[in-house]
């Protein structure tokens, strides 16, 4: 067996590229097991800190933020669909009907990781999202997805009114602006090596390996 590899995976719950991008490497994580040992963490970045409690409409929001026109987002809808299918992800874009904050959803996820429940909370959450258009930023929603992940749902109820991992999302997600990553996923590998943008099956494989064998 080659020498383990530390993963941490910086990703926003509302970043369609983002769950593309953990699916792609979930599959080559698996493809590699038994060969290359992963320690994989879900690190937080918001996309939109100061988006207001009721979100906003998706298509209205990708226009203002991005500049692009209605034709453009379609296009854009389109492209995250053929590509979530290709490696088993489905996007319903219509469901998906609004960006919302996701500070809550971070929060959890901290707390998820000290349960040793974070990965199965995060693909949770993102298919809750981007295959059945639920929000992320609903307490109630969250207890009940955390049960869903095999969670305490009582204790996921506590840690969302407690105001629990709030400090600690905030210090993670400076942490990383100050070094330079603006936007994402982005994944840091050992430390020290950064991986941009959401990548293959077979990328991400090769990658592993690399570093593995370099360790």
């Amino acid at each position: 067996m080659n020498a383990p590899v530390k993963l941490d995976f910086i990703s926003d719950v509302v970043c369609p590229w983002c769950a593309l991008g953990v699916t792609a490497l979930e599959q080559a994580i698996a493809n590699l097991a038994g060969e290359i040992p992963v320690e994989l963490t879900f690190k937080p970045f918001e996309l939109n800190p100061d988006m207001p409690a009721e979100g906003e409409h998706a298509v209205e929001h990708m226009m203002r933020k991005y500049g692009r026109s209605a034709e453009e987002v379609a296009a854009g809808k389109q492209l995250l669909m053929t590509r979530g299918e290709a490696i088993g992800f489905q996007f319903d874009l219509e469901k998906r009907s609004h960006f919302y904050n996701t500070f809550d959803a971070h929060r959890l996820l901290l707390w998820a990781l000290q349960e040793g429940r974070q990965i199965e909370l995060k693909r949770v959450l993102l298919r809750a999202y981007f295959s059945h258009g639920q929000n992320p930023s609903d307490r109630e929603t969250l207890v009940r997805l955390a049960a869903e992940a095999g969670l305490d749902a009582s204790a996921a109820a506590e840690v969302l009114a407690c105001g629990a991992f709030a400090d600690e999302v905030r210090e993670l997600e400076g942490f990383y602006r100050a070094r330079g990553i603006n936007s994402v996923p982005a994944m840091i590998l050992d430390g020290r090596h950064l991986v941009s943008g959401s990548q293959s099956v077979e990328y991400y494989e090769q990658m592993l390996r690399e570093i593995s064998s370099a360790a």
